[in-house]
Parts: structure tokens; C-alpha cells; sequence
């Protein structure tokens, strides 16, 4: 057996998540092929992996044995001769060759033990050789006996897939791609699964075969998240999925629904988060509507006449008549620049005036008060003289 490196075998380990029981270099060919291609082939489980060599972490082809209907030899086994056994399957025949003889009888013993649950008994093989075998068919009789489950409830209504109808076409199907559709290579798809968990589990993704798809998967598990790969084959009958025991559905969404289903829908397809605004804001107006825009509000002003309140008004002082006596005169014929004067100069003014009444009324009467005392003093003359002066 060739000594891999272990981080490929690792990493095929981790893909497959099947015992491995053989490997070695072999050749290939299909019924409508006319030359052997080299592969080097591993055993796991009841599945034949196909590499391009020991090095390539990721498989060319496979070979479900569990659809193996009969295996024939070219020749009876002779040490010096290539060995050359055709594989029977349901939907075509293979042609496995091996250069070595004893390598030849190897893997026909391996491949019969994990087909019919049994070591053929007509094996030019060594004992340890034997041995092994006998591992090998108790580690695949433990892996198909499984502990019987509870079973699921019913689905469902509204987790039913209604593409189930059997009126549409395949290839009507394959135009509507699911939603976890992407197309990216393996690579890529499990850089997207383990960068972006919150998003899914499943991708759907075109396979390196020309019109074959593939189906990416992160499943969790108590030692850590693992990725898987499953390759789905289109036909003109659907669309197969390539397991232990195929599985043929009409559409690419049912494949998908299918994986959720074998899941117990603990896994969820891939898709991504689209993006939503944390901002609502007004839409423009229309170009007909002219609007000069403001930082700031203005309220409009109400259209109200302005209260007038009444101004203080002095009173003129009254005007003096030809016969002595005084009038008040119009306020409507007052002069108005007076409203307009200080009310501390119109003051001083008005005292002004009235000091100069006051005063001259005050002379004359003291100029009455003399006249009375020469009246008592000369007689009658100074009293008409009084009176005259004050007419």
C-alpha cells in the first residue's frame, strides 16, 4: 500500500466519512473506452473512490459496489500475468486492470467481502491476508447494522415542497435553481460556509463535471464542524444522488429538500443576508413645485392690524381773551410738534408761565393793597384815584 500524506488522507477522510480497507494504483476503463486510464483507487466502505494519483485530496470518480451485479474474471488468476475483472453495475459495465497479479487477487477479495458480507473462499491469498479480510467484514457488518429509530413525525404542510408533481420535465427544473444555488468552486463554497455560518449549511454548487451539480455541506459535530461533498448527476430520468444507495429525485430542489429531510432539517440552505436601510427620508418634490429650501422652519406671520394704544397728551394751558377771561382752545387745533417735546421740558415751560401769571397778579395786588392805605389817610381823592387805577 503507498504511504499518503497524512493530511491527505485526512482530508479524504473528512470528505468520505467512510473506513478505508484498500488502496493501491489500478487502471480503468468504460465498455465505450478504448484504453486504460491509470487512477489510484481507494476502498471505503462499499464505494470505489478514483483519484488522479496519491496526492489529490479530492475524487475523480467513484464506484458504488453496492449496485454490483456480478464480477467476472478476464482469466484465471496466473502470477505472471495482469489480472482483468469487469464490474457489472446497473447502468453500465467497468473494466478494472492491475499490472500485478497479487495486487489483482487483493483487491477482488476486498471488493467481494464488502459486496456479499462474505470471504470468498477461492482466493490465492496468505493467511494474514486472510485476516485482514475477516477485519474488514466485521468493521462493514457493524457499519450496516444501525439502531433502529423512533420514526420521524409527519411533515409539515407548509414545509412540503409542491415541485413533487410529476407533470414538469427535468429540464424545466434545472432552469429554476434553488435559492442556495451559487456558482463557485469547492473551494470557494467552503470558504462561504465557514466564514458565513449565520447564512447556512448547504450549498449547491456545478460540479467539475460538464452538467452535474454538487451539493457542499457544513454539518456540526461534537469535535468540531466537518464538510462534505455530494455529487449530483443530472439524467434524462432527474437528477441522482450519488450515496451508498442512489437516490433519483426530478429536481434540483428536491435534492436540496432531500438533504434537509436525511438531516432531520437541523441544517438550513445557504443564502445571503440582503442588506435593509435604518433611514426613512422624505422624497424629493416634484420639479413643477418651486420650493426654496431652509435650514429652518418659518412660521408664517398672522395678518393682524397692530394694536395702537393711546399716547399721553398735555394739556394747553388757556388762551387769554380781550375781556380777561380765559378759554380752553380745541385739542383737534393744538400743535401737534408739542406731542413730540420731553415731558420734563414741557414741564419747566408751563412753570415758567404760570410763575409770570402768579408774579404779575401778585404786583398788582400789592400796588391795591397801597392804594387802600393813602385812602384812609387823605380821603375820597386817593379812593377814586384806587379805583381808577384799577379800572
Amino acid at each position: 500500500m503507498f504511504q499518503n500524506n497524512r493530511a491527505v488522507l485526512k482530508r479524504r477522510a473528512t470528505i468520505t466519512l467512510l473506513p478505508l480497507y484498500y488502496s493501491g494504483p489500478l487502471l480503468k476503463k468504460n465498455t465505450r473506452e478504448k484504453d486504460f486510464k491509470n487512477y489510484y483507487g481507494e476502498l471505503r466502505g462499499a464505494t470505489l473512490f478514483l483519484y488522479t494519483d496519491d496526492t489529490q485530496d479530492t475524487y475523480l470518480e467513484k464506484l458504488e459496489l453496492e449496485q454490483l451485479k456480478s464480477m467476472e474474471l478476464a482469466s484465471p488468476y496466473q502470477k505472471k500475468m495482469p489480472t482483468v475483472f469487469t464490474l457489472s453495475m446497473q447502468t453500465e459495465e467497468v473494466q478494472l486492470k492491475m499490472d500485478n497479479a497479487d495486487r489483482g487477487e487483493e483487491w477482488r477479495g476486498y471488493i467481494m467481502t464488502v459486496v456479499k458480507k462474505e470471504i470468498p473462499t477461492k482466493l490465492q491469498l496468505l493467511p494474514g491476508q486472510f485476516m485482514k479480510l475477516e477485519e474488514v467484514l466485521a468493521s462493514e457488518q457493524a457499519r450496516n447494522f444501525l439502531p433502529s429509530r423512533p420514526p420521524l413525525p409527519r411533515r409539515p404542510t407548509f414545509l412540503r415542497s409542491p415541485s413533487s408533481s410529476s407533470d414538469s420535465s427535468p429540464k424545466k427544473q434545472d432552469s429554476e435553481m434553488p435559492a442556495c444555488f451559487f456558482s463557485v468552486s469547492r473551494q470557494e463554497a467552503e470558504r462561504m460556509l465557514e466564514t458565513n455560518p449565520e447564512n447556512g449549511s448547504i450549498i449547491l454548487r456545478p460540479s467539475t463535471m460538464p452538467n452535474n451539480y454538487a451539493v457542499t455541506m457544513r454539518q456540526p459535530k461534537d469535535s468540531g464542524a466537518i464538510l462534505k461533498h455530494y455529487r449530483v448527476t443530472s439524467t434524462s430520468a432527474g437528477f441522482v444522488i450519488e450515496l451508498d444507495t442512489a437516490v433519483t429525485v426530478s429536481s434540483l430542489k428536491d435534492v436540496i429538500a432531500y438533504v434537509l429531510e436525511k438531516t432531520d432539517y437541523r441544517l438550513n440552505p445557504y443564502v445571503l443576508c440582503q442588506p435593509y436601510d435604518t433611514r426613512i427620508e422624505p422624497s424629493p418634490l416634484p420639479k413643477c413645485v418651486n420650493v426654496t429650501h431652509s435650514t429652518s422652519k418659518t412660521l408664517p406671520r398672522a395678518q393682524v392690524k397692530p394694536v395702537q394704544y393711546p399716547q399721553s397728551k398735555e394739556t394747553p394751558p388757556p388762551a387769554e381773551t380781550t375781556d380777561g377771561t380765559y378759554v380752553f382752545p380745541d385739542p383737534s387745533s393744538y400743535n401737534h410738534d408739542l406731542k413730540l417735546a420731553h415731558h420734563g421740558e414741557l414741564r419747566e415751560v408751563l412753570k415758567m408761565r404760570r410763575e409770570l401769571i402768579y408774579t404779575a397778579t401778585g404786583e398788582e395786588k400789592s400796588i391795591i393793597y397801597k392804594n387802600q392805605i393813602s385812602e384812609k389817610s387823605n380821603g375820597s381823592t386817593v379812593e377814586w384815584n384806587t379805583n381808577h387805577s384799577t379800572a
